[in-house]
């Protein structure tokens, strides 16, 4: 697994820049791609969540976590992942509502941060 990135941001750039081998156009469309559907996933997750849905809370879960884990976005990746398991477990909604909470805290300032460095990259 990765290293945490160290300046309290939730993308380890340099090892999102690693990951693409510093080709700075492929990573502008890759953030430009996630940006556009990222909040759709993440309105599905909540709907999904309020639903009581396991199956599809394991499902959109494991999407959310490989989509996060693809940035370098770690810390969100895991809690995303969490509540994958959760919903894999059948867990109840009070502990999956605590894993949204953990995952909404995670992915706060999220797009705005990418957005911040499309435009470092794009300079």
């Amino acid at each position: 697994m990765t290293n945490q990135p160290s300046n309290g941001s939730a993308i380890d750039f340099p090892e999102l820049l690693s990951r693409v081998d510093n080709d700075r156009e492929l990573l502008v469309d890759l953030l430009s791609i996630f940006k556009a559907d990222f909040p759709r996933h993440v309105r599905e997750l909540k709907d999904v969540i309020a639903a009581c849905d396991h199956k599809k809370i394991t499902v959109v879960g494991h999407t959310l976590k490989g989509m996060l884990a693809n940035l370098a976005v770690t810390r969100a990746a895991a809690a995303a992942a969490r509540i994958e398991q959760l919903g894999r477990d059948n867990s109840g909604k009070s502990e999956i509502a605590e894993a949204l909470r953990t995952f909404e805290h995670e992915v706060q300032g999220l797009l705005p941060e990418m957005e911040a460095y499309m435009a470092e990259v794009q300079r």
